[in-house]
């Protein structure tokens, strides 16, 4: 989930003002955590309580009301919608990936996965963006190589892998569909060499790019071991202290070796 946020962070300056070059500050001034890592830190809030993912989205997401949130996603969050609305769009893969963490089979991460999805994007797309994402974190975590990834993506949901970012970037635009966000994250992960190009592939997509950016951070995040210090300290110093909290209690309990690591990138407070 910490590539989650990562991405989400340094994509946020990029989202209304897009770039097609990987050459760009990863940190500009303005950068800060959006809806994605909010929703993100609601799903590893329900895991590490009752597991009930939507009234843990619902309680979260309304503490956070202005941060960028879709108009149907806004109006489910308010009471205005009660149920699930046949979504497809990508929200529901940028915040799946606690889910990679918290279970150990395939099983069980696809089922998270798809119960992360039902509270409101229940249409078909919408469950599998959030299924070949937490599938590919979990087959990142796992030591899979990215060649079976693909494989693996391709064959399970039905995603073409196998265009080039070169071939994409040209015709691809804002987009907040899982079929034409989920395909090109996992994209820009396979091209990388390491989490930054990760970050930097997505971004240069000139699309959605704190979600492309925190659904393929996510997937780096994993395959590569964790997130760089000089790229995690930045975006976990600006999370204020109750999706930090969420944060750290996720790690101390799926994640020990990076509780220890966020707690540096914070100030200690009077009694701490």
């Amino acid at each position: 989930m910490l590539g989650a946020i990562v991405g989400d962070t340094i994509g946020s300056t990029r989202e209304f003002d897009p770039i097609r070059t990987t050459d760009f500050e990863l940190y500009p001034r303005g950068s800060s955590y959006t809806d994605d890592t909010v929703m993100t830190c609601a799903i590893a809030d329900a895991l590490l309580g009752p597991g009930d993912f939507g009234p843990a989205m619902r309680r979260l997401g309304r503490h956070y009301m202005g941060s960028g949130y879709g108009g149907r996603f806004y109006r489910w969050m308010d009471g205005t919608i009660e149920g699930p609305y046949n979504s497809f769009g990508n929200g529901s893969a940028m915040r799946v990936s606690p889910v990679a963490w918290a279970f150990e089979t395939e099983t069980a991460v696809l089922a998270a996965a798809r119960a992360t999805a039902l509270p409101t994007h229940d249409h078909p797309e919408g469950v599998k963006g959030a299924e070949a994402t937490a599938l590919a974190i979990f087959l990142a975590r796992k030591g899979v190589g990215k060649t079976e990834i693909k494989a693996r993506i391709e064959e399970y949901f039905g995603y073409n892998l196998s265009r080039s970012l070169a071939a994409i970037r040209p015709g691809y635009g804002f987009d907040e569909t899982c079929p034409k966000t989920v395909p090109e994250a996992i994209t820009s992960f396979l091209e990388a060499d390491s989490f930054e190009a990760t970050i930097r592939n997505a971004i240069s997509l000139g699309g959605d790019a704190d979600t492309l950016a925190a659904i393929a951070g996510s997937i780096a995040e994993a395959f590569w071991g964790g997130v760089p210090d000089g790229l995690l300290g930045p975006a976990i110093a600006g999370l204020d202290e109750r999706l930090y909290g969420i944060a750290m209690a996720f790690c101390a309990r799926w994640r020990p070796e990076e509780a220890a690591r966020l707690a540096r990138f914070r100030p200690a407070t009077d009694g701490s």
